[in-house]
């Protein structure tokens, strides 16, 4: 409470204390506090108990010397003259009386037998409490503090004194055939509470003292340990958070170096497409039209075809033209077409498309809330992993029921490639290191994406990849 009640500069300033001094500060108050108000609370028990005390010790002297004068009570209602003038005479000659500012006797129904105020004789007042007590046997002592009225009333000649009422006993019976009320100056019971009160707030004081070091001994040595935890994590999170961009970096750094690695793939297969278009296949088909030229000769030419090895030619000629079909096929597959003008459904259109002209094989195509267009690497991946899927669909499974699905999101694109194929052990197959696989799983995982083959013997092969359409682009020392 005290904190919420702070204004928010003082708040700051509180929070960014040690917990010792937080201690300190919100501690010491309460202690005040508490300490003033059991140090109170204590000083009028103990005054309370002074005059209690000192009261009922006056009372027993008042009624020693003012009992034998009031025995005739025990048979009469009316106090005799010469009793008050003995008991008036005791109040002035006697040290006790001397120190009686005002003393009145009453009888059972609250009639004033005598009074030091001739005024308030043979008068008669409602019992009040204190002289109930008395009537009923039992000391009542107490500091009383009236108006003016009041004093009036009651014969009280000052504003404070203390006020004590005491049983008159019969001594013979022991009855109860009188009460005496009577004042004496507080000074000696003021004096006494007052030490007794300076020797409670003492004890108070020093006790909540202690028990205050005490507390903040433990809770500076908690402080201390906390502040001493707090920095040896700061400078492990410190360690950690140079660590991690550490780890970042070379995080990025083998990020881009994957995706040079992949366009420098691409160019390599470019090149080498290149290479064989225009090399062994140019050879080839220059052969393959000799052969062939040679071969129209023979057929002319009934005397060219005496020679034993003319009878090969025909093979020959095959042979050449199957090599140049596979090279010109290989040459396609690893030139990269021009796709930047075109989406992600149109990119898996034309792999589809082509595979199915190649393998004279049927492939069912399904697309679902794609987008129109998308970054060339997601571009190129997508036209990579879908031509390798399918070539191992062909290779492994003959295109058996070969499905493909493609979805997306708003953050990622979703690939499925199905078949009914004989399936395989995925563990074992990519243990022996299949290209294929590992190729798409890097492709995939470069981007940030995901990569799931599922595969049983009988039940066909299901690959499940998914590519973010904006992989983050990082940028690195």
């Amino acid at each position: 409470m005290l904190v919420m009640s702070l204004s928010p500069q003082m708040k700051n300033i509180f929070v960014r204390q040690s917990l010792s001094k937080q201690f300190l500060m919100l501690s010491f108050p309460i202690l005040l506090a508490g300490t003033l108000v059991i140090g109170w609370w204590i000083g009028e028990q103990v005054k309370d108990s002074v005059v209690h005390r000192m009261g009922g010790v006056t009372a027993l002297y008042v009624g020693s010397f003012i009992a034998p004068h009031l025995q005739s009570l025990a048979n009469t209602e009316i106090l005799a003259t010469s009793d008050q003038e003995a008991i008036r005479s005791d109040l002035e000659s006697t040290p006790l009386g001397q120190k009686i500012v005002a003393l009145k006797i009453w009888r059972k129904d609250g009639y004033v037998l005598f009074s030091s105020d001739a005024g308030m004789a043979g008068r008669t007042f409602p019992v009040g409490e204190g002289l109930a007590e008395a009537l009923a046997g039992r000391i009542f002592s107490e500091i009383s503090e009236r108006s003016q009225s009041e004093q009036a009333e009651h014969g009280q000649p000052m504003q404070r004194l203390i006020e004590t009422y005491t049983p008159i006993h019969a001594d013979r019976s022991g009855g109860v055939i009188a009460a005496a009320e009577f004042y004496v100056k507080p000074d000696d019971v003021d004096r006494e509470a007052a030490a007794a009160q300076r020797r409670g707030w003492l004890l108070v004081a020093g006790a909540m003292l202690t028990m205050y070091m005490l507390l903040f001994v433990v809770v500076r040595r908690g402080s201390r340990t906390i502040i001493d935890q707090q920095r040896e994590l700061s400078l492990k999170v410190h360690q950690l958070t140079e660590a991690n961009q550490q780890n970042t970096q070379l995080q990025g750094r083998v990020i881009r170096a994957a995706e040079r690695a992949t366009a420098v793939n691409e160019e390599l297969l470019q090149r080498i497409s290149a290479d064989i278009h225009d090399g062994p296949v140019q050879d080839l088909g220059f052969a393959l039209m000799q052969l062939k030229t040679m071969d129209d000769a023979c057929a002319t030419d009934s005397e060219l075809l005496q020679p034993p090895w003319l009878k090969s030619l025909g093979s020959a000629c095959v042979a050449a033209q199957s090599a140049l079909t596979d090279l010109r096929a290989i040459s396609t597959d690893l030139d990269l077409p021009d796709i930047a003008q075109i989406g992600p459904a149109a990119i898996a259109e034309r792999v589809v498309g082509d595979f199915q002209i190649k393998t004279d094989s049927l492939v069912t195509l399904t697309t679902s809330t794609l987008p129109d267009d998308a970054v060339f690497r997601v571009k190129v991946t997508l036209y990579r992993v879908l031509q390798e899927a399918l070539a191992n669909t062909f290779r492994h499974a003959r295109g058996a029921d070969c499905r493909v699905m493609l979805s997306a999101s708003d953050s990622a694109l979703m690939i499925q490639i199905s078949d009914k194929g004989p399936g395989f052990d995925p563990a074992l197959a990519l243990a022996r290191g299949r290209f294929g696989l590992h190729g798409m799983r890097q492709r995939i995982e470069v981007l940030g994406g995901s990569f799931d083959l599922h595969s049983e013997s009988g039940t066909g092969t299901t690959i499940r990849m998914t590519i973010p359409l904006n992989p983050a682009l990082h940028e690195y020392d």
